[in-house]
């Protein structure tokens, strides 16, 4: 049976806490979702991932909603 990967994003990198900023090195094999914090316990997102930056763009448009108001 074959394993379908659908984000290869290779070896090395970090993992990052969407609640506390917390970085961490990404361990080969594992997804960072499967992961938690040290820190706070939340589940973890890859760096530069495309939930990562869809986490970021959230941030910004809430960052920019509060410094218009």
């Amino acid at each position: 049976m074959t394993v379908e990967r659908r984000h290869e994003m290779g070896a090395g990198g970090y993992c990052i806490c969407p609640k506390c900023g917390e970085k961490a090195p990404h361990h080969d094999g594992i997804p960072c979702q499967d992961e938690r914090c040290s820190n706070c316990g939340a589940k973890l997102l890859r760096e530069d991932s495309h939930h990562h930056k869809l986490f970021q763009q959230k941030q910004e448009s809430k960052r920019k909603k509060e410094s218009s108001e």
